[in-house]
């Protein structure tokens, strides 16, 4: 009778939309899938997401970084023979003739050319394996853990696994970095350019292959990517009230069947990752921390407080298993100042390691004056004379 009592009780708080319901967590056919913070890099949800996979066309992602943060958009760039003989998809780009870096950027990131990656990366480097090298040690500074590309447009049938992969995390976080570039985002964003030769002699009209950015409300981009040995992959983001996400779906199948699972995983990941994780100040600037013992001065005791904030996605279980340490000494001789360093706190998810931030001295600590020292000597000395007496 009681069981049957709180089921009907509980079935009311439904009708009454009293009980928050709880999203299941994403279903994707990707060999290997990863939704992060697109602010912090954190790992919200993986699905092999640090398995060394191939990554076809998203290798673009890090091309378009290299030219961003290494050329001019208005250069000249000349087409080498090499750059023209790039199979399909290609632009039909010719030996010797010129374009504006801009312009094969921007075809390259809509459309996925692959005669336009090469292009610039020769343009950049000199040579395709030395641009190849850049990209490698460009994605190790990013914080990825196992990425190393072999070709600067994702073309993998001469390469070696070794030569070229990355993680589905490691793609994540290669996209929210190049987010951060705001000429990358209006690039994206473009569902339609025109672009031209120098001449004006070669012109094509460019759409945008990305149908995720058609078809999801808040949707940034990024970059798709095929090739018989990735499947069909996709590094997408999003962004709805100042919650950025940004995912990555490797291998998410094959043939037309696979080219529709990579929207559906990309989409699963979002719909969890908006539904879940909500921004929450974990560490607030100026916060108080606690105290610590101030030697030789009148300032017995000293507040510390934390230098910055720490603001990221969490879930409501999350949220529950955040703490601070703190690595600070037992106590520290005067003078201490204002705004000084003293030590540090660590942000704790658990077990797991987010972030470490500084902890200040709150006020001034001076030491003892010639006179207050003098008195102190007084006031002992007439303690120790009470106390023999």
């Amino acid at each position: 009778m009681k069981r049957r009592a709180i089921l009907f009780f509980l079935l009311f708080l439904l009708q009454m939309g009293s009980v928050p319901t709880l999203a299941a967590e994403p279903t994707v056919a990707a060999q290997g899938a990863a939704l992060i913070d697109g602010k912090t890099g954190r790992l919200l949800w993986g699905k092999n997401a640090d398995a060394p996979l191939a990554m076809a066309s998203t290798t673009k992602i890090m091309t378009a970084i290299l030219v961003l943060e290494q050329a001019s958009l208005t250069e000249v760039v000349t087409v080498s023979k090499n750059a023209a003989q790039q199979p399909k998809v290609h632009m039909s780009l010719q030996e010797g003739e010129q374009w504006q870096a801009g312009a094969l950027l921007s075809a390259m990131l809509l459309r996925s050319y692959n005669d336009a990656a090469v292009a610039l990366a020769e343009q950049v480097s000199g040579d395709v394996s030395k641009f190849c090298a850049e990209m490698t040690k460009k994605a190790k500074e990013i914080g990825a853990r196992d990425t190393v590309f072999g070709s600067p447009n994702g073309l993998d049938s001469h390469l070696t696994a070794e030569q070229h992969h990355s993680t589905a995390y490691d793609m994540a976080l290669i996209g929210a970095y190049a987010l951060e570039n705001e000429t990358f985002r209006e690039i994206i964003a473009q569902q339609e350019i025109y672009v031209s030769d120098l001449t004006g002699g070669h012109s094509c009209s460019v759409t945008n292959a990305d149908r995720f950015l058609r078809e999801y409300s808040g949707a940034l981009g990024i970059k798709t990517g095929y090739t018989n040995r990735a499947g069909h992959c996709f590094v997408g983001a999003a962004e709805r009230d100042g919650v950025r996400l940004v995912s990555a779906v490797l291998g998410s199948g094959w043939g037309d069947a696979g080219k529709q699972k990579k929207w559906t995983d990309t989409k699963a990941l979002m719909d969890y990752g908006f539904a879940v994780f909500h921004p929450y100040e974990a560490v607030q600037a100026g916060e108080s921390f606690g105290e610590i013992r101030i030697t030789d001065s009148p300032t017995a005791q000293m507040e510390t407080i934390l230098a910055e904030g720490y603001t990221a996605l969490f879930s409501d279980a999350e949220i529950e298993k955040l703490h601070l340490t703190a690595d600070l000494p037992k106590e520290l001789a005067a003078p201490v100042h204002r705004g000084e360093r003293l030590g540090q706190a660590v942000l704790w998810l658990g077990e797991e390691r987010l972030a470490a931030v500084d902890l200040l001295a709150a006020e001034d600590a001076e030491p003892f004056t010639l006179a207050q020292r003098l008195l102190r000597l007084a006031e002992g000395w007439l303690s120790w004379r009470d106390w023999k007496d």
